[in-house]
């Protein structure tokens, strides 16, 4: 398939890009309310562990989609899923599939994977870097 090689940089910043825009909805639904969920319909308290939860994935998912800091940020961002999982899903059942954990597993690794492969050829860093 080596004639998607040279799409490979855009191809990564369309996935940061995705992956960012949707688990930013998991921040503004949380904090703001926006789009209304049913699982989100009271906003968490201050200071809680959902509301951290809320503020990393909207400031996260925020940087993430500009391509800012991506590297550190997707790190902490798959460490969070990998502990969400964990706490949250997995005490439920050993499957994803029934304890709702699928987003949080995906989540995880695409996040792991962009800390290692960095933002692509359209982020802020990698303009940034051509300035140097």
């Amino acid at each position: 398939m080596g004639f998607l090689d040279k799409y490979s940089g855009a191809l990564l910043s369309i996935l940061r890009i995705i992956s960012a825009l949707l688990f930013m909805e998991h921040g503004t639904a949380k904090l703001l309310g926006f789009p209304a969920t049913e699982m989100f319909a009271v906003p968490p308290e201050p200071m809680t562990l959902m509301w951290f939860a809320g503020i990393l994935e909207f400031a996260g998912g925020v940087l993430l989609a500009i391509g800012l800091f991506t590297r550190p940020v997707a790190f902490v961002l798959s460490g969070m899923m990998a502990v969400a999982y964990w706490m949250a899903h997995a005490p439920q059942s050993v499957y994803p599939i029934q304890n709702q954990g699928d987003a949080a597993i995906l989540f995880c690794f695409v996040f792991l994977y962009i800390a290692a492969a960095g933002g692509g050829s359209w982020s802020v860093d990698n303009l940034l870097a051509k300035k140097k």
